[in-house]
């Protein structure tokens, strides 16, 4: 046993003893934090406007603070990137992660000094959770890599602006620094095919033990690793992998085809970072969902997905969440972000302690009918189908058909169109397309009452030639990094898009 892997277990002791005092008391943390954030931001340009001397208590805040998405935050925002100081939170903030926003275009969110610790703090702590819960560690005495953007930072009037994994890589602790991969050179490389073609050369000899990273883009290394390795699996190229570090997407999609890559099963740890704060970490190999980041300067509200649309929701604190309820996630930071709405849906799997699941994106649904289907729904739909008939998905995505085209039959109801890329498409496509629906109508009553009426006819289903999505994503310019294709939309943008990769063959 090497001596980063020798000092580490008392480490992830401590560690886990400071996360159980607030893990176990979780409402006084919430109090704490609350009061801490409206204390230090009063003096704001954003507190005055809102009256922060006033607020004494949550229902003071709600009165004085409205919910708001980044388009709602986008004045401040602008004063802060503008080089203006005390605008959201004090001084200026220390990055502005630069984020591709579907509505809104590029978005930069502020990270302040107070709140940049807390994304390495609760990054160390989920591999401190797993190091004292399994005893296991010697993943440190190897190589560890980290998939991210470019550490290079450009700058807006004083402050650093990049990636946010971008951002995280110059942070990264001094202990990892030794052993971490990519290189700084080879990390910067803009161009996502050339970056992974480098990062290939850089490691494929090394002893790599821990890979972290978007599933999607993991699985690129490990194709083109096997490929240069005349198609030997990952745990053949790297004998000592053994643990794998993810966030960002549901990873059941991509589970059986980066285990097929790999070879066998591996341990995993789940991650929700976003640019906004760090939210949660799987705390437990054991038990279900990631624990909620209660005490690192983020206080939560929850507005349940069905009203969020409505003019007045309810608007929750964590004291009055339901389990298995569909809630808006809505944030309030220690970086300045007030009432936000961070567009993720999620819920709540425990209360003792607070562990959630990422459900969906609010504005990720189809509702076209009134069905209202969410990612949870149809993820679960197509991966229950695909486990009976034993195959593998690559990547999906979902889109109404409000107007199909009038067959040699007639009129066509409208449907729901799935595009899907498989590892090897099923023998009879149109089969497994209705053994999706009926799952999908288990899981949405609303679903199953339209194609019950004949409001909607069963899905339709295509089968994608291989690489469509990575295909797809380099054409939108958005290939690599932290970019992921919506598996739901409202509309027909993406879908229209990639009704260009059919595989011709039926």
């Amino acid at each position: 046993m090497g001596i980063k892997s020798l000092l580490a277990k008392p480490l992830a002791a401590f560690a886990v003893m400071r996360i159980n005092k607030w893990k176990n008391n979780a409402l006084a943390a919430q109090d704490r934090v609350f009061a801490k954030l409206i204390k230090d931001a009063r003096q704001t340009a954003f507190g005055h406007d809102h009256l922060f001397s006033s607020i004494n208590s949550y229902e003071d805040f709600k009165k004085n603070v409205p919910v708001r998405d980044y388009e709602g935050l986008r004045p401040y925002i602008e004063r802060v990137v503008n080089g203006e100081t005390d605008v959201l939170w004090p001084g200026k903030p220390k990055y502005l992660a630069k984020t591709s926003g579907t509505t809104s275009g590029t978005k930069y969110i502020p990270i302040s000094h107070a709140s940049m610790p807390e994304h390495i703090w609760a990054a160390q702590n989920a591999m401190f959770c797993y190091i004292h819960e399994t005893g296991k560690a010697k993943f440190l005495d190897g190589r560890i890599i980290f998939l991210q953007g470019s550490p290079v930072l450009e700058h807006k009037n004083g402050i650093a602006v990049g990636r946010l994994s971008g951002i995280v890589a110059n942070h990264v602790p001094a202990y990892l620094q030794t052993n971490r991969l990519p290189s700084f050179k080879i990390n910067s490389i803009e161009d996502w095919e050339e970056k992974v073609e480098a990062i290939v050369d850089e490691t494929i000899n090394e002893d790599m033990r821990l890979i972290s990273g978007i599933p999607p883009w993991v699985q690129m290394y490990f194709d083109r690793l096997s490929a240069r390795a005349d198609g030997k699996k990952i745990k053949d190229i790297f004998k000592n992998f053994s643990l794998f570090v993810y966030g960002g997407v549901n990873f059941e999609p991509y589970r059986a085809r980066l285990e097929e890559s790999i070879g066998r099963r591996i341990d995993s740890i789940e991650t929700y970072p976003a640019s906004e704060g760090f939210i949660a970490f799987q705390d437990s190999q054991r038990d279900r969902g990631l624990l909620l980041a209660v005490d690192s300067g983020i206080f939560f509200e929850f507005i349940p997905a069905d009203e969020y649309f409505n003019e007045n929701p309810a608007r929750l604190s964590l004291r009055d969440v339901e389990l298995d309820k569909n809630y808006a996630l809505i944030m309030s930071t220690n970086a300045g972000l007030w009432g936000y709405s961070i567009g993720d849906t999620i819920k709540f799997v425990s209360k003792d302690p607070y562990r959630i699941i990422v459900s969906g994106r609010i504005k990720h649904y189809i509702s076209a009918f009134g069905e209202h289907v969410i990612g949870e729904e149809v993820e679960s739909a197509i991966l229950s189908a695909a486990k009976e008939e034993n195959l593998e998905i690559t990547e999906f995505t979902v889109a109404p058909q409000v107007n199909p085209e009038t067959t040699n039959e007639g009129y066509q109801l409208p449907y729901h169109e799935w595009y899907v890329e498989f590892v090897k498409p099923p023998e009879d496509l149109k089969a497994f397309s209705l053994k999706v629906d009926r799952s999908l109508q288990e899981r949405n009553s609303y679903y199953y009452d339209l194609v019950e009426g004949k409001v909607l006819q069963p899905l339709v289903m295509h089968a994608l030639r291989r690489d469509a999505f990575r295909d797809y994503m380099k054409a939108q310019g958005k290939l690599g990094g932290q970019n992921k294709v919506p598996r739901l939309s409202n509309d027909r943008l993406i879908a229209d898009e990639l009704h260009k990769f059919v595989s011709s063959k039926k």
